[in-house]
């Protein structure tokens, strides 16, 4: 039997994130999508995510995701068969990134939670005039909608408090796919470049005219992409 695809959405972000890979991968796998909403702390989240997960799994993450996804290979890599790192990052964040989310925190403690998606992440997260789509933009506000004001503050501490996961890349041994948006300003390719030649068996895809959520901006390429590395 093929083994299960574990997904782990990105910052405010549900299974909505993966609903194209869900659709593509469901019919002959198991595909689960972690639920990373209910600790403040990477090592926390893993191992609530690992309680809940098939025993061997293939793992996929986005963006936070990727942050879970490390502390995972460092919390019990024997259950990771092989390892997907989508727009995201090892690295710890700059003074100025950590600023940045602290002025998000202060947002929402100011009670303009949405705010944060319709006016600062919005056209950041997808590639360019993308923003503007319709059903793009209404999946991302839909997705921070569901997640809430006190999701949000969990994720951002956990974030915020991450260890610095580059030491750790060279410890990874599985076969491993390192993807990201070309047009991602959040986590851009420098970042993915970074990833895969820390690890020994990485393979880097860069997915033209997408952002930072590559799932659903560019699902045909990316799935093209995880076809290849689930074998």
């Amino acid at each position: 039997m093929r083994e299960p695809l574990l997904l782990i959405p990105g910052l405010m972000c549900t299974s909505d994130l993966f609903k194209p890979q869900i659709a593509a991968f469901s019919g002959d796998r198991q595909v689960v999508v972690a639920d990373h909403t209910g600790a403040d702390d990477m090592r926390s989240i893993a191992e609530q995510i690992l309680s809940n997960a098939p025993e061997r799994f293939a793992l996929a993450g986005l963006s936070m995701g990727v942050y879970l996804a490390l502390e995972i290979m460092s919390v019990a890599p024997q259950r990771v068969a092989r390892l997907a790192l989508l727009d995201g990052k090892a690295r710890l964040d700059t003074t100025e990134e950590l600023a940045a989310r602290r002025a998000l925190l202060k947002m929402a403690d100011d009670g303009h939670y949405l705010n944060i998606t319709l006016d600062v992440l919005l056209t950041r997260l997808v590639a360019g005039s993308r923003a503007l789509e319709p059903d793009l933009r209404d999946t991302i506000v839909k997705m921070a909608t569901y997640t809430g004001v006190a999701v949000f503050r969990r994720q951002m501490a956990a974030i915020i408090n991450r260890p610095d996961y580059l030491p750790r890349l060279q410890d990874i041994s599985c076969q491993t796919l390192v993807l990201t948006g070309c047009e991602d300003v959040i986590t851009p390719p420098e970042y993915a470049r970074e990833l895969a030649d820390r690890i020994s068996d990485a393979r880097l895809e860069l997915i033209a005219g997408s952002g930072h959520l590559a799932t659903l901006e560019a699902p045909d390429a990316v799935n093209a992409a995880l076809r290849q590395w689930l074998g």
